[in-house]
């Protein structure tokens, strides 16, 4: 017999912990009891102020969201925005109830780029987390991508670890620090562009106006 209740229970108001959707062998579960995050607050705590200015996202999340970009190999960081949205997982390791919004994009990279630009702060941050990671074996590091080249790496070598989680850590910042810096050159070339059919509108006001003051006088 052909059951047709799919979709009935999508009005159904339940009440759950954010907790029990989030299977307990999840990779992320592993890796957020694998690293203590708060080291995270230490390093950037002269990037903030202390006792002005509006709340502003916070820095584990800041390096949480590209951290879940690279462990799950998603496209953009646009497109890791969409993912989190939807998965509880996610939302889950950000700290996120299934009501908050998620950061957008420009968010995100208007708080990169004030916390860490022309810094390396970055850098030490993400390869600390990486080599953490290969230190408890959750990511693979019998193969890893730095450059788009492989490198055969010894999961056990402290020094390898270290040498690879820089590598990694430099070559991703490069690539989120392009897709920012496309967005925000995205952003102005659209700014000049309705700037510039302004000054057109209100050139062909004036020149009208002034037509019509030539035909009266004449």
């Amino acid at each position: 017999m052909m059951t047709r209740d799919a979709d009935k229970k999508r009005e159904q108001m339940m009440m759950f912990s954010m907790d029990d959707m989030v299977p307990k062998d999840h990779m992320l579960r592993k890796i957020d009891r694998a690293i203590d995050w708060n080291f995270i607050y230490d390093l950037v705590e002269d990037k903030y102020c202390s006792d002005n200015g509006r709340p502003s996202m916070d820095p584990v999340m800041l390096i949480k969201i590209p951290f879940i970009q690279y462990l799950y190999g998603i496209k953009s960081m646009r497109q890791t925005i969409k993912e989190i949205e939807v998965n509880v997982a996610y939302r889950w390791f950000l700290g996120l109830d299934m009501l908050d919004p998620v950061p957008h994009f420009s968010t995100f990279g208007k708080n990169y780029t004030r916390r860490f630009k022309d810094t390396d702060l970055f850098e030490q941050i993400f390869s600390h987390i990486l080599e953490q990671c290969m230190k408890f074996h959750l990511v693979d590091t019998s193969t890893v991508f730095v450059d788009s080249t492989h490198v055969k790496a010894c999961a056990n070598s402290k020094k390898m670890r270290k040498r690879i989680a820089s590598q990694e850590a430099l070559w991703y910042e490069e690539e989120l620090k392009k897709e920012i810096m496309a967005k925000i050159l995205d952003v102005r070339e659209r700014k000049d562009k309705k700037s510039g059919l302004v000054f057109v509108f209100y050139k062909k006001i004036w020149e009208f106006v002034f037509l019509q003051k030539e035909w009266c006088w004449s």
